[in-house]
């Protein structure tokens, strides 16, 4: 099941290329703030999934053309990220640590933006925005101190993300939590639609050159164990979302350049790139 939202906080079912509303069945009114609808239907899909099977086989569908995709997730409890979880990636920033050793990070949900929105490049002078090419994990049933042998039960599904970084020295959180910095979508593939998380593949283009490429089977740390080790720290609580790590390959954006992240089974979705008018800091401002 493809699971959209859409048109300020509608919700979807997802076919081929038409769309199905199902926003009724998770009653919260155009605009509700703060948008968790996808989030209340994954934390009752168990009693939704019926209703939303025979809405999807007996109601009107659209062309998807005719909607605004939003990010499926628009306000999760947390947004963690994973860094250096490919060696080849760890290799090419120099760096000496490895997700397995050092752990996850925070991005701000504000962050967060869909598959019709640009990223926008804040207004800094000098460092590089690079992007990041990943594999978005919801989470479906919460919890705390989660099992390996369970953790794959507690996924709702995946999509594609996009974690943009102002590559320096300033701290991780402001590097990547700017506005548009979180591009995901087009949409939630159920866990149940995907024939092996653990390979995917996985690339990402700018202006149609191929600059990631990998599979998910080349992960440091596999997803059952980002799910372990978050949960052996934080309560897990549906929608929350796992960014899984980038593999190698980053590099610049720059205003007018078009990216695209395609990841198999899961979808793919294309941004424009622009230049903002603000974002500069005096921490970018401090040498």
């Amino acid at each position: 099941m493809k699971l959209a939202s859409f048109d300020r906080g509608r919700l979807g079912v997802v076919h081929d290329d038409r769309i199905i509303e199902i926003s009724d069945l998770v009653p919260l009114p155009a605009g509700f703030w703060p948008p968790v609808g996808m989030v209340k239907l994954i934390a009752e899909f168990a009693t939704l999934k019926p209703r939303i099977e025979d809405a999807a086989s007996t109601r009107k569908s659209v062309p998807l053309a005719s909607v605004r995709l939003e990010a499926p997730v628009q306000w999760p409890n947390k947004l963690i990220a994973y860094p250096a979880n490919y060696h080849a990636h760890a290799l090419e920033m120099r760096s000496t640590y490895r997700a397995n050793t050092r752990g996850f990070f925070l991005k701000a949900n504000s962050c967060i933006s869909g598959p019709a929105d640009p990223i926008v490049l804040p207004a800094i002078k000098g460092p590089e925005i690079h992007h990041e090419c990943e594999l978005a994990i919801f989470i479906g049933r919460g919890g705390r101190g989660i099992s390996l042998t369970d953790a794959m039960d507690h996924i709702f599904g995946y999509a594609c993300l996009m974690d943009m970084t102002v590559r320096g020295e300033q701290e991780r959180v402001m590097r990547k939590s700017f506005d548009t910095f979180c591009p995901i979508g087009p949409y939630i593939v159920t866990a149940d639609e995907i024939s092996d998380p653990a390979n995917l593949d996985l690339q990402l283009t700018v202006n149609g050159a191929v600059k990631q490429k990998a599979n998910t089977n080349d992960l440091i740390l596999d997803i059952p164990n980002m799910i372990v080790m978050a949960s052996s720290v934080m309560t897990l609580y549906p929608g929350d979302i796992i960014a899984t790590g980038t593999p190698e390959g980053v590099g610049p954006l720059a205003a007018g350049d078009e990216v695209t992240i395609r990841i198999a089974e899961v979808g793919a979705m294309t941004l424009p790139v622009v230049q903002g008018a603000i974002g500069d800091n005096l921490a970018f401002q401090t040498k």
